[in-house]
Order: C-alpha cells, then sequence, then structure tokens
C-alpha cells in the first residue's frame, strides 16, 4: 500500500514538473518554438521517454495545461463567489486575483492571454466560452438583476468590463506599462466598474 502511495506521488511529481517546463517555454517561447525536448532539459529529465509515459504528444501536455490552469481558476472563482455577496465585489475579487497572478504567476495569463490556445488546440472552446469565464458572466448577470450593473445583455456587459481588464492585463505582460501590475490595479478595476455599473 505504502508502495502504490509513493509510485502515485513520484508520478504527480514527474507530472508536475512537465507541465511547470512546459509553461514557462509556451509562454516563452510559444507552443510551436517549444520541442518536447526542451520540455525534458527544462523539466530536469534524463529522456523524452519519461514525458511520453505520462503525455503521449506535445498537444497532450497543452491540453492538460490548459484544462488544470482553467479548473484552477473556477475553484478560485468559485472561492471568490462564495466568500463575496454582491457582484461589485466577486468581479472586484476576480480582478484582484487576475492582477496577482500577473505579478505572481505571469507564465499563467500569458499562456492563457497572450498565446493564441486555438492555433494549437483547436478542439479548445473559446477563453469566453469556458467554464471560468462563464461564471463571470452569470455574476454580471447578478449584477443586471440586483440592480448593480446596468440593464444591458450579460454577453455586453462581460465584453465592456473584461475587455478593459484584459487589454490592461495584455499590455502589462507584453511590457508595454513600466510597474508591476499591482500599480495600476486600481485605475484598470474603476475603469471596468464604471463601464456597467448602473449610475
Amino acid at each position: 500500500m505504502d508502495q502504490e502511495i509513493e509510485e502515485t506521488q513520484e508520478k504527480t511529481d514527474v507530472q508536475d514538473q512537465i507541465l511547470i517546463a512546459a509553461l514557462q517555454l509556451f509562454a516563452e517561447k510559444g507552443y510551436f518554438n517549444t520541442s518536447l525536448i526542451d520540455i525534458k532539459e527544462a523539466a530536469g529529465l534524463e529522456t523524452t521517454g519519461t514525458i511520453y509515459q505520462h503525455f503521449k504528444t506535445k498537444h497532450r501536455v497543452a491540453a492538460q495545461l490548459y484544462a488544470n490552469i482553467l479548473d484552477s481558476l473556477s475553484v478560485s472563482i468559485d472561492d471568490i463567489r462564495h466568500t463575496n455577496e454582491k457582484s461589485s465585489e466577486q468581479l472586484r475579487g476576480i480582478v484582484d486575483l487576475l492582477f496577482k497572478l500577473t505579478d505572481d504567476a505571469p507564465d499563467v495569463l500569458r499562456f492563457l492571454l497572450i498565446l493564441n490556445v486555438k492555433e494549437f488546440l483547436p478542439e479548445a472552446r473559446p477563453l469566453h466560452q469556458s467554464v471560468p469565464f462563464k461564471k463571470i458572466i452569470n455574476i454580471i448577470e447578478v449584477g443586471i438583476k440586483e440592480g448593480e450593473i446596468r440593464n444591458i445583455s450579460p454577453q455586453l456587459g462581460y465584453a465592456e468590463f473584461f475587455g478593459i481588464i484584459d487589454n490592461t492585463l495584455r499590455l502589462l505582460l507584453t511590457g508595454f506599462f513600466d510597474k508591476k501590475a499591482d500599480f495600476y490595479q486600481a485605475q484598470a478595476w474603476l475603469a471596468a466598474w464604471n463601464a456597467i455599473a448602473k449610475k
């Protein structure tokens, strides 16, 4: 029994090493400019065969990475929704999370926002149709019903609100701004919220 647990943990650790290395390389070099040999070396593995034991192809590495990031984001959004009652508070919590990720884990957001995921994961849903971003649309819909957000289509509200946040994050991630993300966070939040708030 102990040996099984140990083997499972070791397998998980190696998978995590592969995914972390792939995330960094995809974010820096792009998916198509990253080889399995690059991933092997960045993960500190002896052979590419180790990658094949866990993921059959580079495509599967990317697909797992995308799924993990979206799952993690979805869980974080659920936590934010459970700890904040009003739509404005929930949206503020999500903005805070995204700006924190921009400073603390920029490769995650580069993977989501900068890379054209559709080019290498054509089967993946567009970001706005993914579970975490549908939850954001739902928060906006609730805010409209409760009178916090002006009476517009939830999709348009999402486009107006997240358009400002998304554009700011992309500019931060590509080096347009000269300060860290948290410097721009409050201003971006205010601009995004004012775009949809009921006056």
